[in-house]
């Protein structure tokens, strides 16, 4: 177990911090961690700890609980098909139901990659793995998520030339979204919007700064993830390879496999003859 106080100028601390562990090993996040932490719950090797700054190795015996530790699980990312009426939050202070009261029995412990407010509905990305959750939902990384969004009105095709530059509204920026208008239907119009950001009800806003409220909101794609035909409630896990393959990720202990060397064949010697 290493020191918390080694001074900045040391060399690095072995290891990782114990908050990172626990969330890895599926039994708590890193937040809820260093909450159990602080109520003296945690103990390395034998000795209650009450700082998560701490940084452990596989050596070091962690115990919550009284209990060891799990060993870190593999990877794993599902899509859920979230229905209207569930909200993204592990525990919802109005006692609404929540999209994780919603999962089936057998589910591990999961996290939601972004949120989907309450009304919205489509695909959920859901992981037991921190690393990937903040992989998708950095800016940086610039996932396009896909939406099909039902306004109340009759919007024309140009209508939504402002969201398609950009808009600022109450001071915060909105990127260029690109927006389909795909028919009319009623009173209604369905359209296509793709946005990067994901801002906190980012399309619902643009559509209401343009005069047309949304009143039904699907999300039907999260970068190479689609929702296809998963029925609402539905939860479906994503192959190893596929996670593999798009994100990059790996299993622990299984190294990425190395590209074969080039065999570099020998210049041909010009024909003497020539």
């Amino acid at each position: 177990m290493a020191s918390p106080d080694t001074p900045a100028d040391a060399t690095p601390v072995p290891g990782d911090r114990i908050a990172k562990v626990i969330a890895r090993a599926g039994r708590a996040s890193r937040r809820g961690a260093e909450t159990l932490i602080a109520e003296g719950r945690v103990s390395v090797n034998g000795k209650v700890i009450d700082s998560p700054a701490l940084n452990v190795t596989a050596s070091d015996r962690i115990e919550v609980d009284g209990a060891p530790l799990a060993k870190p699980e593999a990877p794993r990312m599902w899509l859920y098909h979230k229905p209207a009426g569930l909200v993204t939050t592990e525990r919802d202070e109005k006692g609404r139901n929540t999209v994780f009261d919603a999962l089936p029995d057998d589910m591990p412990r999961v996290v939601s990659v972004g949120r989907l407010d309450l009304t919205s509905e489509g695909l959920l990305l859901l992981t037991n793995d921190g690393a990937i959750k903040r992989k998708l939902e950095l800016p940086a990384t610039g996932w396009l998520r896909k939406y099909r969004a039902r306004l109340k009105g009759q919007p024309r095709d140009e209508d939504f030339a402002p969201l398609r530059r950009g808009i600022t509204l109450e001071g915060e920026r909105f990127q260029p979204m690109t927006v389909t208008l795909d028919r009319q239907q009623g009173a209604n119009a369905w359209v296509t919007v793709a946005i990067r950001e994901g801002k906190n009800r980012e399309i619902r806003r643009a559509m209401e700064f343009l005069g047309f409220p949304v009143n039904r909101l699907i999300r039907v794609s999260y970068g190479p993830f689609r929702l296809n035909d998963l029925k609402p409630g539905a939860v479906e896990e994503v192959k190893p390879r596929v996670l593999r393959e798009q994100l990059g990720m790996t299993s622990p202990g299984e190294a990425k496999a190395k590209p074969k060397p080039t065999r570099r064949r020998p210049a041909k010697r010009p024909d003497a003859r020539k």
